[in-house]
Formats: structure tokens, sequence, C-alpha cells
């Protein structure tokens, strides 16, 4: 009986033993949990400061790109150009915690997908030149012809007033149909990603047009400012002409150009490449000799966050102002 007794307390023991060793494990267990919560908590909380502190100095920076671009019209009132060499560089400034990119470009230099449309009060209708100069772009860049011409009906019926589809467009009858229907804008387009959703325009294709378009807040013809249009920017001048071209003739002309660019139209249209490209009085006032509107892109980059903006700035108004602004890395 002494022996039985003994071995009870002793396996007691052994429990107690080995339930104390489960708690402790347990405990650190939790503990363990714990810290590394506290870890995330404290590293989501420095990351949120670093990035208010991010949008804090793109805020900043607008304001800085607003200044320039006015001094950039104000230094030389009847004609923008690219004296210092602002149009399209990149500068990087310091900044406690990380850095800003920033580039100012000449913003109305692109196809302005708007410009399909005339607006009459509230009313937008086709505007064939537009429809024109945007195929001639699509050629120029490589998109079928059949193709172009359906791309370009295709986002006219998209922003025109009416629900008349064009004969190679496309109105909400098409686009109800669709797995996920929905309708068209019947409006100005606010940012070139929305071309995206309109038939025709594949990931290819939007991939193509996405450096050479831009939808300004208004439907006039893009004005290309051809005191700051670059070499490399060729294919929007040509654009102008009655039919695609060899960009090779436009590249020349601008690499020629006065370095204080053309005082007056009259003399740009007088060059033997513009005169080539048979423009129509309407076209010809296309073009600009000063810049009304001025594209910041701004990148601030800390140690944990990375904030992108794309923002384009009016210098018309005085102060210049600034109308439409994206974040994000959609561009």
């Amino acid at each position: 009986m002494s022996q039985i007794r003994q071995i009870g307390p002793r396996k007691e023991r052994g429990a107690a033993l080995l339930t104390v060793l489960l708690l402790v494990a347990v405990i650190a267990i939790l503990a363990a949990h714990g810290i590394d919560r506290l870890a995330g908590a404290t590293k989501l909380a420095s990351n949120a400061r670093e990035l208010s502190q991010a949008k804090a100095y793109l805020i900043a920076a607008e304001s800085i790109g607003m200044e320039s671009a006015e001094q950039i019209v104000s230094a030389s009132p009847g004609r923008t150009v690219n004296l210092g060499g602002w149009n399209g560089r990149e500068q990087k400034f310091p900044v406690p915690g990380g850095i800003i990119t920033a580039t100012l470009a000449d913003g109305g230099n692109c196809f302005n997908i708007n410009s399909l449309v005339t607006q009459q009060q509230e009313i937008l209708s086709a505007r064939p030149e537009g429809l024109a100069q945007f195929s001639r772009l699509m050629i120029m860049l490589g998109i079928l012809d059949g193709d172009a011409a359906d791309i370009a009906e295709s986002v006219g019926d998209w922003i025109d007033s009416d629900n008349i589809a064009s004969p190679r467009g496309a109105e909400d009858q098409y686009y109800l149909q669709q797995d996920n229907p929905y309708r068209t804008a019947n409006a100005l387009i606010v940012d070139v990603s929305e071309l995206r959703t309109i038939k025709g325009v594949t990931d290819d294709i939007f991939v193509r047009l996405a450096p050479w378009i831009c939808a300004l807040p208004t439907s006039d013809l893009s004005p290309i400012n051809i005191n700051t249009l670059r070499p490399e920017q060729a294919i929007l001048l040509a654009m102008m002409g009655k039919a695609p071209s060899d960009l090779i003739p436009a590249r020349q002309f601008l690499g020629r150009r006065p370095e204080l660019g053309y005082a007056s139209l009259n003399d740009f249209w007088a060059q033997s490449y513009p005169a080539s490209l048979g423009a129509s009085p309407e076209v010809q006032s296309q073009a600009k000799l000063t810049t009304r509107w001025f594209r910041v892109d701004l990148a601030v980059e800390m140690q944990s966050a990375l904030v992108e903006e794309r923002a384009l700035i009016d210098a018309a108004r005085q102060p210049a102002q600034l109308v439409h602004r994206q974040r994000g890395d959609a561009f």
C-alpha cells in the first residue's frame, strides 16, 4: 500500500510540471504575438506619418509648379519658349526624410481627346477635323487604318451629346450589351484612362496612345505650341497635315527652329515644311505661340512611402491655378 501511495504524488507532480510548462509556452507565444502586433502597429503608424508627409510635400510642389508656370509665361508674354531647358526636364529636390522629383512640361503639346467635339453651350457635337487628326495620329503610331477610324468615331460618340452612333462608332446600345453593361458619358473626358472603356481601345492600343494624348478641360483643337514642341514630338506637328506622313521632315524642321522660336504664326506657316502640310485656316489657328496649359509630374519618395502625381495647371488664370490632379500609378 505504501508503494502505491508514493507513485500517485509523483505522477501528480509530473502533471503539474507539464501544465506549468504548457502555460509558460502559451504565455511566451502570446507575448511574441503581442510584440509582433505592437511592432506592426508601430510600423503602420510610421508609414501613415510618412504618407501624410509625402502628400504635404506634393501640395508644396504643386505650388512651386504654379509659380514656375507663371514666371515662364510672364518672362515673355507673347511667346513661350524653352529657354533654360525647362520643358520636360526632370529635377530632384531633397527634403527632410525623402526626395521630390518634378518635371514641368508644356501641357498643351499633346492630342486633346476632347477636340473630337465642338461645344455650343451644353451641346457637344462631332468635329470632323478633330476626328481626322486623331485618325492620322493613330495611323502614324502604327495602328491599322480601319481600327483608327473605328476608335476615332467611337470616342467621338462617347463624348457627344446625342445617342446616334456614327457609322463606325458606338453608343449606348453597344455598351449595354456587354457582360457588365454601362452607358456612354455624353460629356468631355476628364482623364485619358477613360478610353479603356471605349469600343476598339485595346490595352496595346492604349499603351501606344497614352504618351501622346491628354484630356484638356476644353474642346478646342489641340493647342500645339510651335515654340516649345520638341523634335521627338514631331508626330503632333505631322498630324496637322491632310494625310499621315513621314516624321523625318517634321523632326528636322523642329531641330532647326530658332532659339527664340517664331514671333508670329505667319512666320511659322511661311516656312517650307509647315506650308507643305496644306493646313486649313482652322488648323493654322490651332498652332500657338504661347503656352496656356502646363503639366507637372511629381513623385515624393520617403523611406517607406512613394506617392506620384500628375497635375494640370492653367496659366491663363491669374494667379495660375491647378485644374486637375491624378495620384497613383495609373500613368
